[in-house]
């Protein structure tokens, strides 16, 4: 129950903070943050945060899979958004800034600030930085 009432909060926040509507919103872009998260992560990275996250989230996290994969060691914040925004059913990449924002500072918020610096320290530079704002 209380992993219940820690998502309903977590998806609040986002939905506040990122300027969405609904929860329904917050959900969506939640789902679609993630997942271009996880595909800029490496695999050890990828896998402590998911252990450190609610099954939900960790799903989400997790989902995108690619039998061979290459990370974008230089993508751009916008490239970024832009992925993101597609991933939750929207095509505006600048207003995309807020809801990303919101979930990277609810994820910041069920993390410890080992695994916070280790997931700043495993991105690109620009999302970093995104990351370290949130």
């Amino acid at each position: 129950m209380a992993d219940s009432n820690q998502l309903d909060k977590f998806y609040q926040v986002v939905q506040q903070q990122g300027k969405l509507l609904t929860l329904g919103h917050a959900h969506r872009w939640t789902d679609g943050v993630l997942r271009t998260l996880g595909m800029s992560l490496d695999r050890g990275t990828k896998k402590r945060l998911a252990a450190a996250l609610p099954d939900e989230l960790s799903s989400s996290l997790t989902r995108v899979f690619w039998l061979v994969h290459f990370r974008d060691a230089q993508l751009g914040k916008e490239q970024f958004q832009r992925m993101a925004a597609r991933r939750s059913g929207n095509t505006d990449a600048d207003f995309a800034v807020y809801p990303t924002l919101a979930v990277f500072g609810a994820v910041k918020k069920l993390i410890d600030e080992n695994l916070q610096r280790e997931v700043a320290d495993n991105l690109a530079p620009e999302i970093s930085d995104l990351w370290q704002k949130a």
